[in-house]
């Protein structure tokens, strides 16, 4: 099936869509972070939205888009942890039943999550086979829409939305960075900041050992599957056909770190911004540390993706 990238015009919608529902999420500053980087950084903090992560974003815009006869069925999705988690609160809003299929080996913490929202957990194999296999015997037996993680366009125009409130908030920017894993928050916010502003400069940070976003952007194809070797959960998807699209059309460039240098960053971001962010989310300033040559002086928005970290299990 193919799947439709959102306008400008559907992420400002989708941002009206959800405003009853998404928090407004604060950015931080940090002036030792600043000197240590040598530029402005501006942290949108979407560790502190609902569910703690932006996927709520993405999900609540595809909960409310759908009609009424297409709602009372419900929703399902297959997810590693915070869209699942997304959805079941997304769900919860509008009053109708989530399901969501969850691979075995996944971060304890997001799995109790996801059921604490109320939704239906159907467990499944480790693979992205399994997880779509499943998740398809589930919709045909409840009549549920499916909500792709990230390859759907109601999702990445809900994710989008962030930018809008981003840029509103501190102004403009000459660069923004976000994680990518299947791309649909680094989609949603290339479309939505290059029509606020076409000039803005645009990266992507990967962890090295799930670099299928980079790779892919090299070559200017999509590179095929690939087993990840990353302690970025949030990040070990291969990026999704429209997404990588997406990226492509919007000069978006990657920047690939190690994990030893990601749970550095994340020290930073806990020290200095005291705030809990999830490993994914530190490949942003992890990037920014490992190439501060691209960004110096300049004014840089980073988003810090999630913030629902195992206690019992930190990198550290």
């Amino acid at each position: 099936m193919t799947v439709a990238l959102p306008s400008f015009d559907d992420i400002c919608d989708a941002a009206a869509r959800i405003a009853p529902y998404a928090r407004i999420t604060p950015v931080l500053r940090s002036d030792v972070l600043d000197a240590l980087v040598g530029a402005q950084l501006y942290f949108k903090c979407e560790n502190l939205q609902r569910g703690g992560a932006f996927k709520f974003r993405g999900a609540c815009n595809a909960v409310w888009s759908l009609d009424d006869a297409q709602a009372k069925h419900g929703v399902v999705t297959h997810s590693s942890g915070n869209h699942g988690n997304a959805l079941a609160l997304a769900a919860v809003t509008r009053g109708i039943a989530a399901h969501v299929v969850v691979p075995e080996g996944a971060v304890r913490a997001k799995l109790e999550a996801i059921e604490r929202a109320g939704a239906v957990l159907h467990r499944c194999a480790a693979t992205q086979a399994a997880r779509e296999a499943t998740a398809a015997q589930v919709q045909q037996a409840t009549g549920a829409a499916f909500v792709h993680p990230y390859a759907d366009t109601r999702v990445m125009a809900g994710q989008g939305s962030l930018v809008l409130e981003l840029l509103d908030q501190v102004g403009e920017l000459d660069a923004l960075i976000t994680p990518v894993g299947g791309g649909g928050l680094a989609a949603g916010c290339a479309i939505a900041a290059h029509g606020l502003d076409p000039a803005l400069a645009l990266y992507a940070a990967e962890p090295q050992g799930a670099d299928d976003a980079a790779r892919s952007l090299a070559q200017g194809m999509r590179v095929g599957a690939f087993v990840p070797d990353t302690i970025c959960d949030g990040l070990r998807t291969l990026i999704g056909e429209p997404n990588f699209n997406a990226l492509l059309t919007h000069r978006v460039k990657a920047i690939t770190v190690s994990d030893a240098e990601t749970i550095a960053a994340m020290k930073w971001l806990w020290r200095e911004l005291k705030q809990v962010v999830e490993v994914s989310s530190a490949t942003v300033l992890a990037a920014m540390l490992q190439q501060p040559q691209l960004f110096a002086g300049k004014r840089v928005g980073l988003v810090l993706t999630g913030g629902n970290v195992d206690l019992d299990a930190l990198p550290w």
